[in-house]
């Protein structure tokens, strides 16, 4: 079972937090969660992908990429998704507020779904995951509705440096912790295992 699939509509849908991890499933009314162990829960409420990412796939891949098959409950255009800072907060539309919590980390269901000969070995390369955000005001979401960057934290966090800190650079894992409390709860474990494995003397 799997919730991947996903199909543009025009709205309205309300996004709301869904609670805890292992409890809550998706922000998103009308999602499903499938593998709440592993996925939803209210770090990762709502998951946003780039239009120009799916773009730059489409060329690659050969084959057209429509909104929504990356398993992403937005598609952005304008916005730089995996630019973007952890801490990070958007307003969609009049009344929604996420926050960017992390990167997406590729799973084998991805990879089936998309139908590519190593999809998750070449998603992962790219360093481009999109982003998971968590929910900081609920309301309702439209299609076409604007994407405004209401708060920009400080710090040099970005969803592709956590996404390449905890995949194929470990090495990045101690700067995860400058972002703070809106860093993802399992990102800043495996930076806190790392820091604490390499910080004995000689």
């Amino acid at each position: 079972m799997t919730g991947i699939d996903k199909r543009p509509v025009e709205g309205p849908l309300r996004i709301s937090a869904p609670g805890t991890e292992g409890v809550g499933a998706s922000g998103v009314a009308g999602d499903a969660v499938c593998n709440t162990e592993h996925h939803g829960g209210e770090d990762q409420a709502v998951y946003a992908v780039a239009r120009e990412d799916l773009d730059g796939w489409e060329q690659e891949l050969g084959r057209a990429l429509p909104n929504g098959v990356f398993g992403e409950n937005l598609t952005t255009e304008g916005v730089d998704v995996s630019g973007a800072r952890i801490g990070e907060r958007w307003r969609i539309g009049a009344d929604v507020v996420l926050e960017v919590t992390s990167g997406r980390i590729p799973c084998l269901n991805f990879q089936v779904h998309l139908g590519e000969q190593g999809w998750v070995k070449r998603f992962t390369r790219q360093g481009a995951p999109g982003a998971y955000l968590r929910v900081v005001e609920a309301g309702e979401i439209r299609a076409g509705d604007p994407v405004e960057i209401v708060h920009r934290p400080d710090h040099e966090v970005t969803v592709a440096l956590q996404f390449r800190a905890v995949t194929t650079e470990p090495e990045l894992l101690p700067r995860l912790p400058e972002a703070g409390d809106a860093l993802h709860p399992e990102a800043r474990k495996r930076a806190e295992k790392y820091m604490a494995k390499h910080s004995g003397g000689v």
